[in-house]
Order: structure tokens, then C-alpha cells, then sequence
């Protein structure tokens, strides 16, 4: 990792955090330049279309990463707070940016989508997310407005309606080369029902808002980001670096 772990905040502030979170996120709602919908069109944020013109190059560097598929660790394995929803081995990730956070060596492993993720306005974390065949992750919502969601699909199975993600009412299915936006505090579920893998870029954005609402927003975030759980996922992802070298230099 690039540095040391800052010190966690207090618990009792951030249980306070966790009692408001839905009233940060209505005031951020409230705020919003881009609206409070489940799933966004993507031609509404600028950056987008210049990501997407490097998803040949991207998707390079991913199968560099899958050359070495059984050192990913599972999303599990780094937050346990999504232990109740990844399947053990069945949900990895393989982080460039978690919550502000860089990981130098990873970004070091994949120099172009490291550049191409820095040039996102306020990016909080990007990783690639690879779901293995017969994955499911059952109904959840993530916990700030503060935020949205995007996925560069870069390897998606042959069968794309088998291989899908439903927000509220919203039946999505990616396609390699494009990019959805959704906000994941609203109800989300996917599933790959096939043999195949899916892998997509995750991006953790913050939202478009106004000052009151930037306010809300990254006072909260600034708690995650130095919360225990964000602190621990950090020295796990380190545990993890260690387990990618010995099978690079196995390989």
C-alpha cells in the first residue's frame, strides 16, 4: 500500500455516522445536479466517453491481472461487511483506488487504467470486479448518495441476458466496451447464470451535487475513509499483494 493507515475514527462518532447516513444522503439527494434516479444515462458525465475509448487497452491489463486468477482475493476476504452477499470465491477484486486509497502496486501492474481512472473528477474507488460462473449477489444497497456506481463492461459472457443486474425495476445486462451508471442505494441484484466469467471495471464516484450537499457528502466519506473497516480492508488488501507476487514469480 502507499502509506500507513491513518487512525481510525473514534467508535462512538462512527456509529453516530452510521445512524445518520440516511439523512446525509437525503440532503445529498436534495442537492443532486444530476437527479435521484436508480440508473443514470452515461453520456451525462463528461469523463465517460474517454474511458470507454481505452476499454481495448483495459481489457489488456485485466487479462494480465486473470493470468494470475487464483491470487485475486474474493471481495469477501478484504470487507468482511460483504461476507452476507459475495459467495466465498465467487465474487473478486483486484483494486487500483479503494475509498481515496491508492494501491500503488496494482496500479503499477496496470499503468493505463491506472491513468485513466486518476482523470475522473472526484473518483473514491476503482477496482476490477470479476464474477465467476454461477455467481449470484442476492438483493442489497449500498450506504451513501454520496456516491454513484459505474461498470466498464470488459469481459462479458457470450449469453448476455443470462448474465444481468436488476436496480429496483431495472433489468441491465453489460456489454463490452460500455458503461453503466447506477446509484447502488437504491435495491440491486445480479446474477450470472452461466459458464463463463464477467469482469467489469467498478467505479465509486462522487455525485454531482451543490455545496450543501458536497458538504454532507464528504464529511461522511471522510469518516468511511477512516473508519476500521475501510482501515482493515487496506491491510488485507496488503496480505493479498503478498500472495500476487509469489505467483508472479512462480509464473
Amino acid at each position: 500500500m502507499a502509506s500507513k493507515p491513518a487512525l481510525g475514527v473514534p467508535e462512538p462518532i462512527y456509529r453516530l455516522g452510521k445512524k445518520l447516513r440516511h439523512r446525509v444522503s437525503a440532503i445529498v439527494a436534495r442537492s443532486s445536479l444530476v437527479g435521484d434516479q436508480p440508473v443514470f444515462e452515461p453520456e451525462r458525465f463528461d469523463w465517460i466517453a474517454g474511458l470507454e475509448a481505452q476499454a481495448d487497452e483495459i481489457r489488456r491489463e485485466l487479462q494480465a491481472v486473470l493470468a494470475h486468477r487464483d491470487a485475486i482475493p474474493s471481495l469477501a476476504s478484504i470487507s468482511p461487511d460483504h461476507r452476507k452477499i459475495a459467495p466465498p470465491g465467487k465474487w473478486k477484486s483486484f483494486f487500483l483506488h479503494g475509498y481515496g486509497y491508492k494501491v500503488e502496486e496494482n496500479c503499477a501492474r496496470c499503468p493505463v487504467t491506472a491513468a485513466a481512472v486518476e482523470r475522473i473528477p472526484g473518483l473514491n474507488s476503482a477496482f476490477f470486479s470479476i464474477l465467476e460462473p454461477g455467481a449470484h449477489i442476492p438483493r442489497h444497497r449500498g450506504v451513501t448518495k454520496a456516491i454513484l456506481t459505474a461498470h466498464l463492461g470488459l469481459v462479458v459472457p457470450k449469453r448476455r441476458e443470462a448474465c444481468r443486474m436488476e436496480v429496483v425495476d431495472n433489468n441491465l445486462v453489460w456489454e463490452e466496451g460500455r458503461t453503466l451508471v447506477f446509484d447502488d442505494t437504491f435495491e440491486h441484484e445480479v446474477w450470472n447464470d452461466t459458464d463463463e466469467l464477467r469482469a467489469v471495471l467498478l467505479i465509486q464516484f462522487r455525485r454531482p451535487v451543490g455545496m450543501l450537499g458536497r458538504l454532507a457528502g464528504e464529511t461522511f466519506l471522510f469518516g468511511v475513509r477512516h473508519s476500521h473497516f475501510v482501515q482493515d480492508a487496506r491491510s488485507r488488501i496488503g496480505h493479498w499483494e503478498t500472495a500476487m507476487q509469489e505467483f508472479e514469480r512462480a509464473a
